[in-house]
This record gives C-alpha cells, structure tokens and sequence, in this order.
C-alpha cells in the first residue's frame, strides 16, 4: 500500500478515543435503568419503572440535544479538538460523580455525562471528516474503521461495567466506565499530535453575533439555575413530566420549522419536494428509534426480571447488563455484509431506495416486537424465558438499525438545499432525541405488575412500524419523484 492510500495515524487516535468514551458511554447506559429500580437496601435507587424509563428517555434525549450546541462551539469557539478533549473530561467528572453514592450525585453526573457526551459527539466526526480533505472512498473507508471503534467499545462497556456491578456494586460499575473514559482522554491527549492541523481551529471564527450571544448566555443561565435549583432540593422534578413536555416541544419546534421551509421559507417546487422527503425520513426515525431504544429500558429489565441466567454450566448467573451488549457485537459481525449487500444490489441496479431502507428497517423493528409478544406469552406460562428470546429481537432490530442508521444523515445531506444543509443536519438530531423520549415513556407501560398485558402491548408496538414500513415501501416510486436524483 503506497503513502496515498495508508490511512492517517491521526485516524489512530481517533480510533482509541471514540472506542474509550463509548465504552464508558454503553458501560453506565447498560447500568442505569437496573440501578434506578433496584431496591435502595441493594445499594440503588428504589424509583418505580415509569420513573426510572423516563429518566432514561431524558438522559439520552438529551445527548442528542446537546450535540447541537456542541457542533456551535466547535465550529465557531474552541475548534473540534479543544471542545472533545474538554468533553471528554466532562464525561470522566460525570461518570466519577455517578460513583458518589448520593442522589445529588447521581443526577449531577448524569447532566455531565450528557452534556459531555453530546459535546464529544459532533466534534468526533468532524475531525474524522478533516483528516481526509479530499474526501471519496478513502475518507468513507476510515469513517467506516472509526465506526468499528464505536461498537468495540460499545461491546465491552456493559461486559466490563456490567461484571464490576454484579460483584462489587453499582458504584463500581459506574467508576469503571469514569476510567474507561480516563484512559480514551490520555491517549487522545498525548498522540493529539498526529491529528497535524485537523480541528485545530474553530471552521468558522470572528466575532459572535448578536443573537449567538445571546442564546447562548441565556441558555446556560437557564441551565444553571435549573441544575441549581434541582441540586439543593428546592425544585422536585417529575420526570415523567418532564419528558412528556419535552416530546410535545420537540415536535412543536419540527412542526414549526418544516411549516416554515414549506409557507415562507423561498423554496422552489424542486426544494420543497425534497423538504417533504426529508419530513417523511425524520418521522420513520422518531419512530424508529422509539422502538430500537427499548434496549437499554423495558429489554434490559426483561433480561433482569424475566429471562434465565442461571446454567449448570455457568459458576455464576450472567449478568443483566450483559445483553446490552449484544446489538454491538452483530453491529461488527454485520455491516460488512450489509454493505456488501448493497454493492453487490447495485452492480445489478437492485439496491433499495432509501425509502424502502426505511420501511425495512421499521418491519424489522415490528418483527422483533412480535418475538417479544411469543415471549411474554411463555412468560405468563413458565415465569421466565430462554435467553434466545432476546438474542433474535436483538439480532433484529441490529439489522434494521443497518438499513436505517448508516443511510439517515447522508440522505439529509443529499436531500436539503445546499443553504440550509446545517440546520437540517441539526433537525434531523431533534428525530433521534424525540424518539429516545417516546422511548423512555413507551418502556414505562411495562410495568412489572401488568406482566398480563404484554402480550397485547408488545403487538400494539409493531402495529405503528409495519404501517410506516409498507407505506413507504409500497409509495416509494412516487416518493422517489419527490427527489429523483436521490441515490
């Protein structure tokens, strides 16, 4: 392999540390909602489900959500390698907050935790992205090693987290992931180096304007006077609430904005065909990622109250948290065959439009719904079920996030006029954040109590998904009019 054609060791680099925050990030994630059921004599919170799920829902809407904010003060304030070293130390002051045995803490850690997390995110890919200025299959290439980065360390977060919780105690699973994320700050701290000039500078500096300023002034006052006020008890947040009000707001603010780039926006009728495609897109996500979120919530506590994990075989039941960290793992034993799919579809012009990726992506996710459904029925029977139940909804629903997720951003980018690409970019993480909350609230109707009813609940969750998937798949030529040069 010539000099032309090696990746950049900056790519290295880039490697280890998204590997180490993710590791961190799934570590915890696999931990948080057993931690907030379990009982406080066992060391956790004693929360109800519908509480804990909610605030699991806000926790990783919020991640999405801050991302926002977090591609801003790269790209007009710190530059994308200022602003992920300080987040990556964000993450580690969160994750080593949550170790701290206290409630304050506990929710302290997790604003920081999110925050961080949401700061690292955006800044992570644009330094990929400007390790390769020339782009083409080169930069595709190392996008597609920084993304195995991701899942291996997804896959070993709630391995490592989830066996120091089970011995040790909740706590110690949440300082593993604070170390995890000690060590992806090292490395990218002193091999920072190899990144030569990439991130180095903000991509767009000069002087603030003046509503940049002021929103963002008064957003950290906002923040800090709610953290504040949360902190020392003097506001009792409903959690519940809250994510319910925040749904409702996320998709006031989408409706709004599409409203306005139909009615007053001065698009062409080409423009605002391709704004409708993009509507349909950011819905089927929302929808979507409702659905595939129930790794972390309802599933991971199927996995803990219901599935066995005791074997003859075994010395010592496997651990809940475990499960969490199947959907990585055929994330790496997958996508090179799915891509290899699609090529090979396309040599013979028979690859999916993105609509149909769409739609099978949301039958896919109602297929695992209706495994869960044959589950629940056996549970009502035997009391607990093999773990093969949620092995194949997992494997599922991997495979419609492999239809969807890799598709999703580029067809945005594809899709909005050149003008508003950012801000659409921006939209299509308010789909995302909307369905990890619709998440949060939809885990919270599987009350342990109500194990009677999960059968009819889990077949009212494929209900929605197979209608959006055969819509889409059965008007894709006519949606493929909306934006013929879609690829």
């Amino acid at each position: 392999m010539n000099s032309s054609e090696r990746h950049p060791r900056g790519l290295m680099t880039l490697f280890f540390t998204e590997m180490w925050e993710r590791f961190s990030y799934y570590g915890m994630r696999a931990l948080l909602v057993l931690f907030m059921v379990d009982a406080v004599r066992s060391g956790g919170m004693g929360l109800d489900d519908k509480t804990a799920t909610a605030i699991y829902g806000l926790y990783t809407a919020v991640v999405y959500l801050m991302s926002l904010p977090g591609g801003w003060l790269g790209d007009r304030l710190l530059g994308a390698r200022r602003t992920v070293s300080y987040a990556a130390l964000l993450i580690t002051l969160g994750h080593f907050t949550l170790a701290v045995p206290t409630t304050q803490a506990f929710y302290l850690g997790l604003v920081f935790v999110a925050v961080g997390s949401g700061f690292l995110k955006t800044n992570m890919s644009t330094l990929v992205a400007d390790l390769y200025p020339e782009g083409g299959t080169r930069r595709d290439a190392g996008f597609t090693l920084f993304y195995m980065g991701v899942n291996l360390g997804a896959f070993l977060g709630p391995l490592a987290c989830g066996k120091l919780a089970a011995v040790w105690g909740w706590h110690a699973g949440f300082a593993a992931a604070g170390v995890g994320m000690v060590f992806g700050w090292i490395q990218f701290h002193f091999t920072r180096h190899h990144l030569k000039d990439a991130g180095e500078h903000p991509s767009h500096p000069g002087p603030l304007h003046l509503l940049e300023r002021t929103g963002a002034i008064g957003l950290t006052g906002l923040a800090l006077a709610i953290l504040i006020l949360g902190l020392t008890g003097r506001v009792t947040p409903d959690p519940i609430a809250i994510a319910q009000s925040a749904s409702y707001l996320i998709t006031g603010i989408a409706a709004a904005y599409f409203a306005y780039l139909f009615f007053f926006a001065g698009l062409d009728r080409s423009e605002k065909g391709r704004i409708g495609m993009i509507l349909l897109l950011f819905l089927s996500s929302a929808l979507f990622w409702a659905g595939f979120e129930q790794a972390g919530s309802s599933f991971s506590l199927f996995a803990e109250r219901f599935t066995l994990r005791e074997f003859s075989f075994l010395d010592e039941p496997i651990p809940a948290a475990w499960f969490q960290s199947l959907g990585p793992i055929m994330v790496i034993a997958f996508a090179p065959l799915f891509a290899a799919l699609w090529i090979g579809l396309s040599r013979h012009r028979l690859n999916p439009s993105i609509p149909v990726k769409f739609g099978i992506a949301l039958l896919l996710l109602a297929a695992g719904f209706l495994v869960m459904r044959g589950a629940a029925s056996r549970l009502l029977i035997h009391g607990q079920v093999m773990p093969t139940w949620l092995i194949a909804t997992f494997l599922l629903h991997t495979f419609g996030e492999l239809c969807l997720s890799p598709v999703g951003l580029s067809s945005v980018t594809q899709l909005a006029p050149r003008r508003l690409v950012g801000q659409m970019m921006g939209v299509w993480f308010l789909a995302t954040s909307l369905g990890n909350l619709l998440a949060g609230l939809l885990a919270g109707e599987f009350h342990e109590d109500t194990v009677a009813h999960w059968p009819a609940l889990y077949l009212q969750c494929s209900i929605f998904p197979v209608a959006a998937g055969v819509l889409l798949i059965v008007f894709a030529r006519k949606l493929r009019r909306l934006a013929p040069d879609l690829s």
